[in-house]
């Protein structure tokens, strides 16, 4: 029987994640499209459009969070050099502009400019 090490669970727990964010980004991408297509004489071609991009911007941002997770994981766990450190910065970097733009697209405002959704305390 083959000794398993910490490295191949942890490659396991990577793969798991990844696979996870592509599922995520190809099933709510196939989600979006369908239900715009079915909505599409329901509400218009616009509104219809524009609950696509809607959805498929959630499921790129959710989907880019569990691809992060895995490069957070595999760095510190299966591969904790300073040059995977560093690419790990540049990744996480890119990444968290994608969601900033995507999430600033999505609610139409800068995050600090936006209004609290409750009553003022």
């Amino acid at each position: 029987m083959k000794e398993v090490s910490f490295d191949d669970v942890m490659e396991t727990v990577v793969r798991g994640f990844e696979v996870g964010g592509v599922t995520i980004l190809v099933v709510g991408s196939l989600a979006a499209f369908v239900s715009a297509v079915l909505s599409y004489r329901r509400v218009g071609g616009r509104r219809a459009y524009e609950g696509a991009r809607r959805n498929i911007g959630r499921a790129i941002l959710l989907g880019l969070e569990f691809l992060i997770i895995a490069d957070i994981v595999m760095t510190i766990t299966v591969d904790p050099t300073l040059e995977s450190a560093a690419a790990l910065g540049v990744i996480v970097l890119v990444r968290t502009f994608l969601s900033f733009s995507l999430e600033v697209e999505l609610e139409g405002s800068l995050p600090w400019r936006r209004r609290a959704a409750g009553p003022a305390n």
